[in-house]
């Protein structure tokens, strides 16, 4: 029993990279793009999203254990390994994949707050950025931590808001494990767009980040699996009640919608006020969860690609370039989700279709990296790890080329 104790005791202090970055990836941006793959095709790409879950569990393992390993995040080990130009590539990359999820998140908000009867998005935005600003800023790195962990909560809603659709249990089974998919440009979007939306390329430098931000060493290795391997199924349980709920309402009466705003108001009819109000609550707590997160990836990301300091513990003048690419980047991100006229649409769907393009400047250097005996050392990727890797990247790269010769046709 004491010894049972002591493990979950230092599970407990290990948990949260995995957990937040896992959950984070169901935002707004992502419950859209369930919300549309449930609406339009019911049951049918269930799989899709359990592939991804799968491949999520495979790199952000790996970006974990690099980070716990190494003690360094992502972008210093490309620094370090690859040069300045390798650097500079894979960090442009992240930064344009990020600044469309930012913005998704911050639109997410608005559409939430929408639902609720809330104020417009010129209110919303502004308050919901100074607030997460705020609670990364000034908090320190276990208050910041607790407080997301806390907010994480909020994804029960889409689990009750799916069971009150009164899913098709059977066709759920099926489309998790049956591959089938029409050919056509808007399946392939909406695949492309599962991948990018599920295996972020945020997540991947935040929790390799995050790992050696919380100063997990060699022995929690074992502990933090667990954690990493409970934030991607958590995800993809989520994913999979978001699908359900709108396969079981709007695609069995030929209910078209075009982000997860119209899911909610679309399930008021159908599944009544209940499930539309947590459906509007599940969207504002993922929003501001992700809001918090995504801007930590950058701030990470550009302050190890300058070789500057980068903490949360650390206050402004120890870590200004860190702390100055989270202000920016949020900052930019609320100008233009702002714009009058801005489409909120294409920004929360199409920018997890840029996710999963960009996905394929960031992975091979994950890969890469942690085959090298140098960087990992007896804690290298071995041959199954090697072709799960593989397997994860060549998956990727065939749904981007299947979306693309289908464009040009």
């Amino acid at each position: 029993m004491r010894g049972r104790r002591a493990g979950l005791l230092a599970l407990g202090a290990v948990l949260g990279p995995g957990l937040l970055a896992g959950l984070s990836d169901d935002d707004p941006a992502g419950i859209t793009t369930y919300s549309i793959l449930g609406a339009d095709y019911g049951y049918r790409l269930l799989w899709v999203l359990a592939l991804s879950t799968v491949a999520l569990v495979v790199f952000h393992e790996l970006a974990a254990r690099m980070g716990v390993v190494t003690g360094k995040g992502l972008m210093c080990l490309v620094r370090e390994r690859y040069g300045r130009r390798a650097t500079q590539g894979a960090l442009a990359a992240l930064l344009v994949a990020n600044l469309g999820t930012i913005c998704a998140e911050f639109a997410g908000v608005a559409a939430g707050m929408q639902v609720l009867g809330g104020p417009s998005r010129y209110v919303t935005v502004p308050v919901a950025a100074a607030a997460v600003s705020v609670l990364v800023l000034r908090g320190s790195f276990g208050r910041v931590e607790h407080v997301l962990l806390a907010l994480s909560a909020i994804f029960v809603a889409y689990v009750v808001s799916g069971l009150l659709a009164h899913p098709d249990w059977g066709a759920t089974a099926r489309g998790l494990v049956v591959p089938d998919m029409p050919f056509t440009r808007a399946a392939a979007l909406a695949t492309v767009a599962t991948v990018g939306t599920t295996l972020a390329p945020w997540g991947l430098a935040f929790i390799q980040s995050y790992a050696v931000d919380k100063r997990l060493k060699v022995e929690d290795l074992r502990y933090e699996r667990v954690d990493v391997v409970s934030g991607a199924v958590l995800t993809g349980i989520i994913g999979v009640f978001v699908v359900i709920a709108c396969a079981a309402t709007l695609h069995v009466h030929g209910r078209h919608i075009h982000d997860a705003a119209d899911a909610a108001d679309a399930l008021r009819p159908l599944a009544g006020n209940a499930a539309q109000a947590l459906f509007g609550v599940g969207l504002v707590g993922a929003g501001l969860l992700a809001a918090a997160v995504v801007p930590l990836s950058t701030a990470y990301s550009v302050a190890e690609a300058l070789d500057r300091p980068a903490d949360l513990n650390d206050g402004f003048r120890e870590a200004p370039v860190f702390y100055g690419a989270y202000g920016m980047s949020v900052v930019l991100a609320v100008t233009l989700v702002l714009i009058p006229g801005a489409p909120l649409i294409p920004i929360l769907f199409l920018s997890q279709a840029l996710n999963a393009v960009l996905l394929l400047a960031i992975l091979p250097f994950l890969r890469s990296l942690a085959r090298d005996a140098a960087v990992m050392g007896e804690h290298r990727l071995g041959r199954a790890g090697s072709f799960a890797t593989a397997a994860v990247i060549v998956l990727v790269a065939v749904c981007v080329l299947a979306l693309a010769a289908l464009n040009v046709a």
